[in-house]
């Protein structure tokens, strides 16, 4: 590969997602490296005044600020982009970074949005809180329900906001019934796609406008940095979304760019091996806790949409037993997997949604989410499927069940 093949669309959009994801947005440096550079660094020298005069002036390519661009940061917006089948990417230091700058540069005072009931505990708090606060009207719906979403429609509708599945209820959205009602009005759709990646679900394909991104889980993988991505046209990127964070900073560092690149590499493996576990781990637990909600299996109601929509079962399920103190119990009592709120890693975690991730939300909008006191999310590892069985056979035998 050349030094430059990587940034050439006219070859890189040709290649299967496999190799977009070891080789895209690769750019290499004039000593050959064949991992990507890690370039630290804040800013940028000129040769002449002329010259930053005319970087900053939009009329000479180059970089000018890591603010606003860097090398490595570079790639991985090109290598995310190619992935997900988008004009173009640009990351952020987390993934409610990345939230909060795909809503807020698109939304002002008096406009309206319309958004899904589940969602992770920070989002909900942006579209409750934040931007009411901005003067900005927010209507939630039950997502599965298309329907809602056209009934909620108001003439100041500017964009549409969930995610799918969504966190931790696994809710799942009919994306092409959505984004079609969302383009029919004129109306932006925003949908977060970190628990599928576009290794295994791409919103793009199916209308949607904007895709974002908490990079922090699948992309790194391995619960090392934090990192956000959105993605969508060039025309949104790099006129609407870029003022945004060119002036209010969410910027990502070149080193936790230069991680998820390394994450990028083996995200197609890993995602589908803790798929193939998550469906062991999940039929096992099917027909021993009260209830389990894991579109994947056969027995969920939305299991057909959910697969017509994703390649693979994905790592991250949810399930109920009886209260807060049972869940607590069956959690204290694990001895393999670990306690811990995050999601994607390769080691598998289980989590209390209603005490960590969704602590913030006000009970009423946990039991309107779905967010019950005996839900636990577990995002199933790549350790072996036996171990991870046994472990919570022990566990919910230490709880009664």
């Amino acid at each position: 590969m050349k030094r430059r093949t990587g940034q050439d669309r006219s070859v890189t959009r040709n290649w299967k997602p496999a190799t977009q994801a070891i080789r895209g947005g690769t750019m290499r440096s004039e000593f050959g490296e064949t991992s990507e550079a890690l370039f630290l660094t804040s800013g940028y020298a000129y040769d002449c005044a002329g010259d930053a005069a005319a970087r900053f002036a939009g009329e000479q390519e180059g970089m000018t600020y890591s603010r606003l661009q860097n090398p490595t940061v570079q790639m991985l917006e090109e290598r995310i982009a190619l992935l997900e089948g988008a004009e173009a990417c640009r990351t952020m230091a987390s993934g409610m970074a990345a939230m909060t700058a795909a809503l807020l540069c698109q939304l002002e005072q008096g406009d309206h949005l319309v958004g899904g009931r589940a969602a992770f505990g920070s989002c909900r708090w942006l579209t409750d809180t934040l931007l009411p606060k901005f003067g900005i009207e927010t209507t939630i719906v039950d997502a599965r329900d298309p329907q809602q979403f056209q009934d909620a429609i108001r003439p100041n509708t500017k964009v549409f906001f969930f995610e799918t599945p969504a966190n931790p209820t696994m809710d799942v959205v009919d994306l092409e019934a959505v984004c079609g009602i969302a383009k029919a009005r004129g109306i932006a759709t925003v949908v977060d796609n970190a628990f599928a990646t576009p290794a295994l679900q791409r919103p793009i394909d199916f209308g949607a406008d904007v895709v974002a991104y908490s990079a922090t889980k699948m992309m790194d993988g391995q619960g090392r940095v934090l990192a956000g991505a959105v993605t969508g046209s060039e025309k949104f990127i790099n006129e609407t979304l870029l003022a945004f964070t060119r002036n209010t900073g969410p910027t990502l560092s070149p080193f936790n760019a230069w991680v998820v690149l390394k994450g990028l590499e083996t995200l197609d493996l890993r995602i589908r091996r803790q798929s193939e576990n998550a469906l062991q781990v999940g039929r096992f637990l099917e027909g021993r806790v009260p209830r389990i909600n894991f579109p994947a299996l056969p027995s969920h109601p939305q299991h057909n949409l959910f697969m017509r929509q994703m390649e693979a079962a994905g790592p991250i399920f949810s399930l109920e037993v009886e209260g807060r103190t049972q869940a607590h119990g069956l959690l204290d009592a694990l001895e393999l997997i670990d306690i811990s709120n995050n999601i994607g890693d390769s080691r598998s975690l289980m989590t209390h949604p209603s005490s960590t991730t969704h602590a913030g939300v006000t009970e009423e909008k946990r039991i309107e989410m779905g967010v019950t006191e005996g839900m636990l999310r577990l995002n199933v590892g790549l350790e072996d499927p036996e171990d991870l069985i046994a472990d919570l056979d022990q566990a919910l035998g230490r709880v009664g069940l």
